[in-house]
């Protein structure tokens, strides 16, 4: 008879982590316990092998986001589209900012984010031993992102460090830093809405603008509340994931410097090696769903309601999928199968861009150094991320 027993705790993600013993342990539960059951955070259902996570991916009419869409779950701001509504309901806001990442908007904020890596990197590489996270990829999203949202030099700043109490606030799971973290990007959500109301900006470029412009299918504007959901969504959705899955590539470079060199020696090589980069540390294991009815998993009986954990980072290093999972491989020939965006109707929005920071950023790590190692102890993230949130680098600068 399935399983219906929910009080086991079968995977423990406040145990102690290091770099490595996360995916062993993912390893473990996709050969033995593939949909595992945790009693951390009022109870979750983790599923960590692949075709189960991307089946549920592509069901949205039965694994919907508007009860739960991540593990842990604190929302202290409302409903905050398009994560947290459900086709065809969010449909309208995802166009709105699909419309403000198009092919020729990113490519418009190429040579602004090479400007701010290579002032970053310049940075960090003169100070010779610095904490890779805090110096260059926590600031790198915050300013990218600065620029595509049509922020001020000082609001960018704010956001910055809002992101980073926000972040740290999830890390010890400390509700109350977490609210007042959020209100603070909800007053900024604010604020830039009200500044685009007076001073409206071209929607292809500008994703408040196009947010504001937009109709629902009843051909009204979005409601107020919505709205400013939206654009506190929109303010930190991509200032989480970057910091942690550089500071992966920074970590196994370290520890990997014949790889080091041919990609140095051979910069075509990197987009390559981002996306490999991608399916090895991708820095998700708890964005969630849950089943509009009871269904069955491997034996085990889901109720409606109930949080499930897709597992990304378990998913890309499935055996079943990616031979030899846990070896870095340039060019794998179905690499394209990894989930590091998600799939469906909630797939990460901002693909290009996120490749096109990712890539720069490495190229300009590789231009301005000759070598790189750690020197220090790693701090790793919790759930719902996986991987560093601290990387001590020794760095020696290029040759002039």
């Amino acid at each position: 008879m399935p399983d219906r027993i929910t009080s086991a705790n079968e995977y423990d993600p406040t145990a102690h982590e290091t770099f490595e013993s996360t995916y062993a342990v993912f390893a473990d539960l996709r050969a033995r316990c593939p949909v595992a059951h945790s009693t951390a955070f009022d109870g979750f259902w983790a599923v960590t092998r692949h075709q189960d996570i991307l089946d549920i991916l592509l069901q949205p009419e039965l694994y919907i986001t508007s009860v739960r869409n991540v593990v842990p779950g604190s929302s202290a701001t409302g409903r905050r589209p398009p994560l947290h509504l459900d086709p065809p309901d969010h449909t309208p806001y995802r166009k709105a900012i699909d419309r403000a990442l198009g092919a020729a908007r990113v490519a418009g904020i190429a040579e602004t984010t090479r400007r701010i890596a290579r002032s970053l990197m310049q940075s960090l590489v003169a100070r010779r031993e610095a904490d890779f996270i805090e110096h260059f990829s926590s600031p790198l999203p915050a300013a990218v992102f600065g620029e595509w949202l049509g922020l001020t030099a000082a609001q960018t700043d704010v956001l910055w460090r809002t992101a980073k109490a926000y972040v740290k606030a999830w890390e010890s799971f400390d509700k109350s830093s977490v609210a007042v973290a959020a209100a603070q990007l909800a007053e900024m959500a604010a604020e830039v809405i009200a500044e685009r109301r007076r001073e409206p900006r071209d929607p292809e470029i500008d994703p408040t603008s196009s947010l504001i412009a937009a109709r629902d299918d009843q051909g009204q504007p979005f409601p107020e509340l919505l709205l400013a959901g939206c654009v506190r969504q929109v303010l930190v959705v991509g200032l989480v994931a970057p910091p942690i899955l550089l500071g992966s590539i920074a970590v196994h470079l370290s520890r990997d410097p014949a790889l080091q060199r041919q990609l140095r020696e051979d910069r075509a090589l990197i987009p390559d090696a981002i996306e490999e980069f991608l399916r090895l540390y991708t820095p998700y294991r708890g964005f969630a769903r849950s089943a509009r009815h009871e269904v069955e998993l491997h034996g085990r009986r889901i109720q409606p309601g109930e949080p499930i954990a897709l597992v990304y980072a378990s998913a890309n290093r499935d055996e079943s999928v990616f031979p030899e999972p846990d070896e870095f491989r340039l060019r794998r020939p179905n690499i394209r199968q990894h989930l590091a965006f998600g799939r469906g109707p909630h797939m990460c929005a901002g693909i290009a861009l996120a490749r096109q920071e990712l890539r720069i950023a490495l190229e300009e790590l590789l231009a301005q150094t000759s070598h790189f190692e750690l020197c220090g102890e790693l701090k790793m993230s919790g759930m719902p991320e996986v991987g560093p949130i601290s990387v001590p680098l020794r760095l020696s600068p290029a040759a002039a």
